[in-house]
């Protein structure tokens, strides 16, 4: 398992699925976009469901902030399709079932659990916020759209 990942460190490349499953890459964000990165459990949680709606309340800011958001879990396309519809999701959420992605950014708890970690990227794709907190779920979209705004 990979250390995770600090501020200053380049973020690592992704091609991942979507909840529609379309294929989706880093290199559509890079350059033009920051980027709120979000690991989390599992779809469908109670933890995990507050923190996804608290990013789809706050996603109009984060976009008139020059961001997207995007969601990362182990669970399938089709489990993150019926999240995203269930909770009326606006963003992506990629699809990572062998949990390549997670282990390059070392997003994980104790015991080597998924852990609730936000990342936030710039657009020369290197971290400038990191934050972990396992059952402060609204707070991730809180501080990720603080630290954004003051890049």
């Amino acid at each position: 398992m990979a250390s995770k990942l600090q501020v200053g460190d380049p973020a690592p490349d992704f091609e991942l699925p979507d909840q529609d499953g379309r294929i989706r890459s880093s290199q559509e964000f890079k350059g033009s976009k920051v980027l709120a990165l979000y690991f989390y459990p599992k779809d469908f949680t109670k933890v995990c469901t507050m923190e996804a709606v608290a990013f789809r309340r706050m996603h109009e800011q984060f976009q008139a902030a020059g961001a997207e958001v995007v969601g990362v879990s182990s669970d399938n396309v089709g489990t993150h399709k019926e999240f995203a519809r269930d909770h009326e999701l606006t963003f992506l959420l990629l699809s990572d079932e062998k949990e390549e992605l997670r282990q390059a950014f070392g997003a994980y708890g104790l015991g080597g659990t998924p852990a609730r970690t936000t990342y936030v990227i710039d657009r020369d794709w290197r971290i400038r916020m990191v934050y972990d907190s396992p059952l402060r779920s609204k707070e991730h979209a809180e501080r990720a759209l603080k630290a954004i705004r003051e890049l």
